[in-house]
């Protein structure tokens, strides 16, 4: 028979004896061996690839990685592929090749812009070609960039170039000669290079200081927390127009849309290696001194919340295989290469039964580069594996050199279009209104939709939070502390993830007849929040235990023994490297503090249930400004927590304002924001206050899983709703 636990809340309250302090787990002027408190990782760090020693394994590490990507770069799920509207104009006939003007849209109103080479005087006029994508790198001015012409001499000196025309700019020398080959090239924009100025350089690539301006929950600019909140940034950008630079090419008449390829150097290399990580179409990818163990990438067009925690760029490019990939190395972070990260590369293309479709061409004797000497080996890769048909490549000749007038697409008769903050605005928002159309199709009346949109929404939520429940052979733990008291059980230690190296000090609260169920009760104070002021315990854990359920406490992270003063962290850290107020140059290679704190609980929920006791059920309490994090929990747990009481406290992701504070998490209002988490938990059993309503997206995904029971909404909020609601028998 079911207790009347309401009563008992008035019987403890007598009963309660004060204890002469709260526990404490770790030695006095200690703080936890936590490797979360060592200096954050930066972009300089050490980032080596990942392995596995399976195909099925590798698989299922690429699916995660391509989700890892989409989702950081705001394409998961991809964004409707509008027209492109493409315009094709000023052609002109050279040596060998022709040059066109591009220019198409990507999104509604905004352009990408290129030049289009094509071969001349082909054998066959019927036969189709390849096409080829060449993105550029950090060169000035991209497409118009001229050398210096002390750097130019110095490199016809030392052999990096060959001729003093064609030496002036490695890009346009590619794509002449890759034309030349018989292969249609499209040369295009970096967003704020040459004819991409709707989103400036200043912007793009020099972003240095947040905007008050841009940052509004109705009126936000790239690199604010709205946008960081809705994962839009600028390589986002960048990978999309990549990939509608596929779509383009790909629908030229001569192009052969099996034999697409992709190359470019530094900046542009890690476009390459990013769109040929996700989209399928191409066949064949060589990225330019830019993949290596060391530093990942610079430009703020290169880095994204999310994307590279506990991933770098060697797993990024290791996502090709088994197709055709070659890399280039030189005297720059790429120097090591050969011993580090190439050799994994190449266990992975062995073991794929593809050792033959990996190279790599080191000359350490140059500095930064994607000149003449790394060209020739990217034309003999690509006549190998585009089928390009020649027995010997002929090397690149000289051709005219062609500056900002003769290559720009605009002109009085195609005129540029507008762009500013007011568009950077509105382009955010189609980017956004694009996604929430897409995400909320997803749930429909039929319970069957559900699972999609768990994979969808689920799938983005496991990215934003970055971790599910630890295994249990990664999880250990220190007692230190063992204490009967009152009529009941202290027991506290250090709990232990040795994937992440978090030490959580954990205090279990033992009843005499422990009816085998467990509560975790979170709280902003931490395990001491179990308690009042005076030692005893408060009135909703003492009633817990009184009705013999085991009650855990937790320090997350900075808060109880994390904490050297009694204040609360405000601001959360940033990396010591670089002022730069870009929130990837922090959270592109850690976690934020709102996604490690739903660790601690993670960690903690999966040691319970995986404890040799083997409790019949866990619940998860929060019932102060912890709720959002029970509720991000409970999201990556799912039904292994039975049930879950929370008080969101009306918090949105999406009202933070500060990348430093301790609530922001990039993507955390994508995906519905905070009811989005409560919903892919859908139809596990929750008691949720401090919402005004229930929010729709919870509603409906009750509803669709015929569950509407299983969710309690409560206004007030009072304690003794929420121990009315755990003592129920599970549904």
């Amino acid at each position: 028979m079911i207790r009347n636990i309401t009563f008992s809340l008035m019987l403890v309250s007598l009963l309660t004896v004060p204890t002469l302090a709260q526990p404490r787990i770790t030695p006095e002027g200690q703080l936890p061996q936590d490797a979360r408190l060592q200096p954050l990782k930066d972009l300089n760090g050490y980032f080596p690839m990942q392995t596995t020693n399976t195909e099925k394994d590798w698989a299922k590490r690429r699916t995660f990685l391509r989700r890892k990507i989409l989702v950081s770069l705001g394409l998961w799920p991809m964004p409707v592929k509008t027209p492109l509207n493409a315009v094709i104009h000023s052609r002109k006939e050279m040596d060998g090749y022709s040059i066109e003007k591009v220019y198409f849209e990507t999104m509604p109103g905004y352009y990408l812009t290129g030049n289009l080479y094509r071969p001349l005087n082909l054998k066959n006029q019927n036969a189709k070609i390849p096409g080829i994508l060449c993105p550029h790198g950090h060169w000035q001015q991209g497409r118009f960039y001229d050398a210096p012409k002390n750097t130019l001499e110095r490199q016809l000196g030392d052999g990096a170039e060959k001729f003093p025309e064609g030496g002036r700019n490695p890009i346009q020398a590619r794509s002449v000669h890759l034309a030349r080959l018989g292969c249609t090239v499209f040369s295009y924009d970096m967003v704020g290079y040459a004819d991409n100025t709707q989103i400036s350089y200043v912007l793009a690539h020099g972003f240095a200081k947040q905007r008050p301006h841009m940052n509004s929950a109705d009126n936000w600019g790239f690199f604010s927390p709205q946008a960081e909140s809705h994962l839009q940034n600028i390589m986002g950008l960048q990978t999309w127009n990549s990939i509608r630079a596929l779509d383009f090419i790909s629908t030229l008449d001569e192009v052969d849309a099996d034999r697409l390829a992709v190359t470019g150097a530094s900046g542009g290399g890690t476009q390459t290696f990013i769109v040929s990580a996700i989209d399928a179409r191409v066949k064949v990818s060589m990225p330019a001194v830019m993949v290596s163990t060391a530093m990942q990438g610079g430009c703020t067009c290169e880095n994204a919340c999310l994307l590279r925690v506990d991933a770098g760029n060697v797993d990024f490019a290791a996502m090709f295989a088994p197709k055709p990939l070659g890399l280039t190395a030189a005297d720059d972070w790429t120097v090591e290469m050969e011993t580090k990260g190439f050799p994994e590369l190449q266990q992975l293309y062995k073991m794929l039964g593809k050792e033959n479709n990996i190279h790599l061409e080191a000359h350490l004797q140059y500095p930064h580069n994607y000149n003449y000497v790394c060209r020739r080996a990217m034309y003999e890769f690509m006549n190998k594996h585009l089928g390009l048909g020649y027995s010997e490549v002929p090397p690149e000749r000289d051709y005219p050199y062609q500056g900002r007038e003769q290559l720009t697409v605009w002109n009085d008769q195609h005129p540029a279009p507008q762009g500013g903050d007011e568009f950077e605005s509105r382009l955010l928002q189609l980017w956004n209104e694009d996604a929430q159309t897409k995400l909320t199709a997803l749930l429909t009346r039929q319970p069957k939709s559900l699972r999609q949109f768990k994979e969808v929404v689920g799938g983005g939520i496991d990215i934003i939070l970055g971790q599910g429940l630890p295994r249990a052979t990664r999880l250990d733990w220190e007692q230190t502390y063992k204490q009967t008291n009152n009529g009941y059980l202290e027991i506290g230690g250090t709990l232990i993830n040795l994937d992440s190296e978090s030490a959580n000090p954990v205090l279990f609260l033992y009843p005499e007849n422990w009816n085998q169920k467990v509560i975790i009760w979170i709280t902003e104070d931490g395990k001491d929040g179990l308690y009042n002021d005076d030692g005893t315990l408060i009135s909703g854990v003492a009633a817990l235990l009184e009705n013999q359920y085991c009650v855990v406490g937790v320090d997350l992270l900075y808060q109880g023994e994390f904490l050297t003063t009694e204040k609360p962290a405000e601001r959360t850290r940033r990396v010591n490297s670089n002022t730069r107020e870009a929130a990837a140059y922090s959270f592109g290679f850690n976690h934020t503090l709102f996604a490690r704190r739903s660790h601690d609980i993670l960690t903690t929920i999966s040691f319970v249930f995986h404890h040799e006791s083997l409790p019949e059920e866990i619940s998860l309490v929060a019932l102060d400004s912890t709720g959002p994090l029970a509720i991000a929990a409970r999201a990556q747990a799912r039904t292994v927590v039975t049930k879950l009481a929370a008080n969101s406290n009306g918090f949105r992701f999406a009202t933070v304002t500060d990348i430093h504070s301790p609530n922001f998490l990039p993507g955390g209002a994508k995906y519905f924001d905070l009811p989005g988490m409560l919903a892919v938990a859908t139809p596990n059993q929750t008691w949720l206050s401090g919402e005004d309503d229930v929010p729709e997206i919870v509603a409906k995904a009750y509803k669709t899983a015929r569950a509407s029971g299983k969710l309690k909404a409560d206004y007030e909020g009072s304690v003794e709703s929420v121990l009315r609601f755990l003592q129920q028998q599970s549904k």
